[in-house]
């Protein structure tokens, strides 16, 4: 997985009504751009965070 900061970091739930997760990747602390990020999660929380396999970015623009 590849980010930038700006990006946003989406996290699917795979729980049934259980909203998924959407943050802005505020730093990118991985090499090449990989994790792990720290994410601003809409709630305005903010974590380190090493995406897992539910997880997809949505380039920024």
């Amino acid at each position: 997985m590849h980010a930038n900061v700006g990006d946003r970091l989406v996290v699917e739930s795979n729980k049934v009504d259980t909203p998924r997760r959407e943050g802005e990747i505020v730093e990118v602390r991985g090499e090449g751009g990989g994790p792990p990020f720290l994410v601003r999660w809409s709630d305005g929380h903010e974590g380190l965070t090493f995406p897992g396999p539910d997880a997809h970015v949505v380039p920024a623009g």
